[in-house]
């Protein structure tokens, strides 16, 4: 997925408007990824945002969940001014990233996925195939309960499949393992040498 990035910039959604370069930190390899096409002035986008960020936060926020699902998201704003892109991504998650304002490959993407209206979500695997042209019917009626239909399809290594005390009761009994090996062989060394005495005993 990084080669549909190659080469250009995201910015981080916090205060200081980080940018990250996606080659090296975005490691999308592992994850299903959301491009978000949508514009603060759309009456549809204003309707549909509070949806998507519900949807992703369930999803990503340990509030909810164990362990962050292996998702991300880009937006790719029709915003008229960077202010008003700036405007809307503050009431959005942190861990969402964006295209710059300026920068022409949003209308690139636009092209390449044939977006002709927003809000528009399109689904992708890690190796850039698309697995949804439009799930924001999808996320509208189904709710976080999409993602693993889309993590089946992009065949993803499920990260989760312990629960937080299941995998501390793993690394407790992986620590411990040995020492209750060890103490068994004590104990069957202490067993044997008690009947050889007790068989002397007898004679």
């Amino acid at each position: 997925m990084a080669s549909l990035f190659a080469g250009k910039v995201l910015v981080v959604n916090n205060w200081e408007r980080d940018e990250v370069e996606t080659e090296r930190e975005l490691r999308l390899d592992n994850k299903v990824l959301l491009l978000y096409f949508g514009e603060a002035g759309c009456p549809r986008c204003r309707r549909f945002a509070p949806v998507l960020k519900d949807f992703f936060v369930r999803l990503t926020d340990e509030f909810y969940v164990e362990r962050a699902s292996q998702l991300g998201l880009v937006y790719v704003s029709r915003d008229a001014t960077a202010q008003q892109q700036d405007a809307f991504l503050r009431t959005m998650p942190r861990r969402w990233l964006s295209l710059p304002f300026e920068d022409g490959f949003k209308r690139e993407l636009e092209q390449r996925f044939a977006v002709s209206d927003v809000p528009r979500v399109v689904v992708l695997k890690p190796n850039g195939e698309v697995i949804v042209g439009n799930a924001v019917e999808e996320i509208s009626r189904l709710g976080p309960a999409c993602f693993r239909n889309w993590q089946e399809a992009a065949e993803l290594v499920d990260r989760n499949f312990l629960l937080a005390e299941d995998f501390d009761d793993w690394v407790r009994r992986s620590i411990t393992d040995p020492l209750r090996r060890l103490k068994y062989k004590v104990d069957k060394r202490t067993e044997a040498k008690d009947e050889e005495r007790k068989g002397e005993d007898e004679e």
